[in-house]
């Protein structure tokens, strides 16, 4: 994604607790002399900062023009990452845009193919096993987490469709006693006019 020189941006991970997050990125700079991005941005830092659902700061740290980040999550739900570069310059002068990429993993361990190849097969069996069931633990705390996001939900929904029908049972008695009232005052009206 691109953003400005003095911008922050933020993007939103939905996850679940006791997750591992691990990101990579890189920076690159905007040149107007070749009209394309160089390669690096020597100098330039990003500001990389992680805020829990309910506003705490898990992360905030400087990292170069190149860098990786990582924290691990203790509650479920919107966790916020926002990057912003440490340009020093002003906001009239800092004009010149930024291109970073960006590699999120959520939940995984990677594997270290070059420790799994000096190993013997036997170990490579066992880490390879290991690593599935890491794996599996991953996956029963994303099932978790979104059964527990579909609890809430079905709670939600439960207790609007119950608002509604209270809601239409109030309508509908205001609606009959007023019209009791415009009868009784109809009737009021014309026998104190003598019409009936």
């Amino acid at each position: 994604f691109h953003i400005g020189e003095r911008e922050e941006k933020c993007i939103i991970e939905d996850l679940p607790s006791d997750t591992l997050v691990v990101g990579n990125y890189k920076v690159q700079r905007w040149d107007i002399h070749i009209h394309d991005f160089l390669e690096s941005a020597p100098g330039l830092g990003m500001f990389v900062t992680v805020s829990t659902p309910s506003g705490e700061v898990l992360l905030s740290k400087l990292y170069g023009p190149q860098g990786m980040f990582s924290f691990t999550s203790y509650l479920s739900g919107e966790h916020i990452i926002c990057f912003q570069s440490n340009s020093t310059r002003f906001a009239v002068t800092a004009a010149s845009k930024l291109r970073i990429h960006l590699d999120i993993r959520v939940g995984e361990h990677f594997l270290d193919e070059s420790a799994i190849q000096a190993k013997d097969k036997v170990n490579e069996v066992n880490i390879r096993l290991e690593h599935l069931i890491e794996q599996i633990h991953h996956v029963t705390k994303e099932q978790d987490y979104e059964r527990e996001r579909e609890e809430k939900f079905r709670k939600t929904s439960e207790e609007t469709n119950s608002n509604i029908l209270w809601w239409a049972i109030v309508q509908t008695l205001i609606l009959i006693s007023v019209g009791i009232w415009q009868i009784k005052s109809l009737r009021d009206f014309f026998i104190s006019k003598k019409l009936v």
